[in-house]
C-alpha cells in the first residue's frame, strides 16, 4: 500500500508543479458611474446633505461625508439588502469571504433580483475561501448583468483547500497575499464598509458562534473614493473572470433569483428611511484609506510604498490623551511595541480590546499576541480580552442569545475625536501582506459611539489582564454575578487548545499571522 501511495503521489506532485494561471485573459475594463445624482439614491444623498443644518454650517457640503455606525449584525444585513433592492444602475460588491449559508444566499438573491431589473453588478471575491464554489459563482454570472471575478486565484485543485495548496506549492509567495477588503456600493451614492464579510456569523444569525463586528454606511465625498479603490482592484491583472479559471460541465440552468420573504430580526431603519425620502446620517469630515492591488503581488517592486498600516501608525502618533484599539487579532511586532512605548512615555492612555484564547477563531494568532501581553502591561497598557459568553447589558448589540461570541471588529479611537473603522487588524499580516480598506472619520459623536461599545464589552464581556505581585504572573479578572473572579491561566480554554497552540506555534512565524 505504501508503494502504491508513493506511486500515486509522484505524478500528482508533478501535475501540481505544472499548474499555472491562464494567460492573455480577456478583462473588460469598467468603472463606477460618474454621475450618481441621476439615480434615486444619489438624489436622496444630495437632498439629505443640503437639508442637514450641521452640514450647511460646516461649509462646503461637497467635501463632507454622511456616516452612520452599523454595530448590530442584523442591522448590517438589513442595510445591505436595502441598498441592493433600491439600486438603479450599479452594485459593486468586494469581499474577502462570501459564505455558502443562509445569509449569503439571501443577500445574493437580492443582488440577482437587482440584476434582473437591469442593474450592472460586479462581484469581486478573494479566492482563498472559495473552494468548491466555482459552480455557484459561474451560475451567478450567467445573469447577463452580473460579472464575477476572483482575486489572486489558485491555479489548480479548485475543489478543496488542500488540493489548492498542493497545486500551489511552487507559488506560495504569491498566494500568501490576500485581498482582505470589505465593500458594498450602490449607484456610487451609498456604501457599506468595515470589518464584516458575508455570512451568518457576521450578522449574528449562527446558532453556535457569532462575531462582534463593526461596519459603517457612508454617503457623500468618501463614496467616489471607495469606488475608485474598487475599480483599481476590479481592473487589475490580479482579478480573473470566473469563467477563465473553470468551466461548468453541461448546460446548467440559470440560477433562480426569487427573493426570500422570511422576516429578519433587527432594525430595517435604512429601508424605511429611504422609502420615506430621508437619510439620517452624521455629516462630517472623513477620508478613505485604501491599499493598492499591487500590495498583494509577490513581485511588487514598490515595497516602500505607503500602506494603510503606515497611515494608522501616523494617526496613533497624533494622539495626545488616549488611544483605544479594537482588533480581533493583535500582534504588534517590534514596530508596534516601539510605537506603544513612545505613546506611553508621552503619557497617552492606551486601551486595547482583543480576543481571549477561548473566544478567538485563530489560536495561532493568539499565540503570536500572547508573547506581548506582559511587555504591554508593564508599559501601563490596559489590556482586555473578550469572553466567549457576553454579559446581558449590551443595548447596541443584537442579542447573542446562547451562542458564543468572538471579536472580529477593527477600530481605532484617537482622543475621542477621530475614528478608524475598516478591515485592518493590528497584526503583521494586515500590515505587510494583505490588502486592506477603511475610513478615517473626524467626529466626536462617532468616536463616542465606538468608545461606548468598547466600554460595554470591557465592563460586561471581557477579562481585564493584570500582573500579580510580587511574581509578576498574568491574571485575568472578570466580573461575575457572584463578584470578581481571578483566573491564573487562559480562562475557559481547555488543555487541548493550549497544547495545540504551543505545538503549532513554531510553524507559524509572526509575519504570517
Amino acid at each position: 500500500m505504501r508503494i502504491s501511495a508513493i506511486a500515486f503521489l509522484i505524478p500528482l506532485l508533478g501535475i501540481a508543479g505544472c499548474a499555472s494561471l491562464p494567460q492573455h485573459v480577456a478583462r473588460s475594463r469598467t468603472v463606477a458611474i460618474e454621475y450618481p445624482s441621476g439615480t434615486h439614491l444619489g438624489r436622496l444623498v444630495d437632498a439629505s446633505a443640503s437639508a442637514d443644518p450641521a452640514a450647511r454650517a460646516a461649509g462646503s457640503i461637497s467635501e463632507l461625508s454622511g456616516i452612520r455606525l452599523l454595530a448590530s449584525g442584523e442591522e448590517a444585513l438589513q442595510s445591505l439588502i436595502a441598498l441592493a433592492d433600491r439600486a438603479e444602475r450599479t452594485l459593486d460588491v468586494q469581499y474577502y469571504i462570501i459564505e455558502q449559508d443562509e445569509s449569503a444566499r439571501l443577500l445574493l438573491r437580492h443582488i440577482s433580483a437587482a440584476a434582473d431589473r437591469g442593474v450592472r453588478v460586479r462581484i469581486l471575491v478573494d479566492d482563498l475561501n472559495t473552494s468548491g464554489e466555482d459552480r455557484r459563482f459561474l451560475r451567478l454570472g450567467r445573469n447577463p448583468h452580473i460579472e464575477v471575478r476572483l482575486f489572486n486565484p489558485f491555479a489548480g485543485g479548485r475543489l478543496a483547500l488542500w488540493t489548492r495548496f498542493l497545486f500551489a506549492l511552487h507559488d506560495i509567495p504569491r498566494i500568501n497575499h490576500r485581498m482582505h477588503n470589505k465593500l458594498f456600493v450602490a449607484d456610487n451614492a451609498l456604501a457599506i464598509t468595515g470589518g464584516r464579510n458575508i455570512g451568518d456569523q457576521y450578522f449574528v444569525r449562527d446558532d453556535q458562534s457569532n462575531f462582534i463586528d463593526l461596519d459603517v454606511i457612508a454617503a457623500g465625498s468618501v463614496v467616489p473614493r471607495l469606488s475608485d479603490s474598487f475599480d483599481a482592484f476590479w481592473n487589475s491583472r490580479y482579478a480573473y473572470p470566473i469563467a477563465s479559471l473553470t468551466q461548468e460541465p453541461g448546460d446548467a440552468p440559470k440560477a433562480h433569483t426569487a427573493v426570500a420573504t422570511a422576516p429578519l430580526d433587527g432594525s430595517d431603519w435604512l429601508a424605511r428611511s429611504l422609502d420615506a425620502g430621508t437619510l439620517p446620517l452624521e455629516w462630517i469630515s472623513a477620508a478613505v484609506l485604501a491599499d493598492r492591488p499591487a500590495k498583494i503581488a509577490s513581485d511588487n517592486k514598490d515595497k516602500a510604498a505607503e500602506t494603510i498600516a503606515d497611515n494608522i501608525a501616523s494617526l496613533m502618533r497624533s494622539a495626545k490623551q488616549e488611544v483605544i484599539i479594537i482588533s480581533a487579532y493583535f500582534v504588534p511586532g517590534n514596530d508596534g511595541m516601539a510605537l506603544m512605548q513612545e505613546l506611553a512615555q508621552r503619557g497617552v492612555r492606551i486601551r486595547i480590546l482583543t480576543n481571549s484564547l477561548a473566544s478567538t477563531d485563530s489560536p495561532l494568532v493568539y499565540n503570536g499576541y500572547s508573547r506581548y501581553r506582559k511587555p504591554l502591561l508593564r508599559l501601563g497598557v490596559e489590556l482586555n480580552e473578550v469572553r466567549p459568553k457576553l454579559g446581558e447589558s449590551r443595548p447596541r448589540f443584537h442579542p447573542f442569545r446562547r451562542s458564543l461570541a468572538s471579536l472580529h471588529a477593527k477600530a481605532l479611537v484617537i482622543d475621542q475625536t477621530t475614528v478608524f473603522i475598516g478591515s485592518l487588524n493590528m497584526d503583521e499580516r494586515s500590515r505587510r501582506t494583505n490588502s486592506e480598506l477603511g475610513l478615517v472619520i473626524r467626529s466626536a459623536t462617532i468616536a463616542h459611539q465606538v468608545s461606548s461599545l468598547f466600554e460595554d464589552i470591557s465592563a460586561d464581556g471581557s477579562y481585564q489582564l493584570r500582573l500579580s505581585e510580587p511574581g509578576a504572573k498574568l491574571e485575568w479578572h472578570s466580573v461575575e454575578s457572584s463578584g470578581e473572579r481571578v483566573w491564573r491561566s487562559d480562562p475557559l480554554s481547555n488543555p487541548m487548545q493550549r497544547f495545540w497552540r504551543h505545538l503549532l506555534a513554531p510553524f507559524a512565524p509572526e509575519e504570517m499571522l
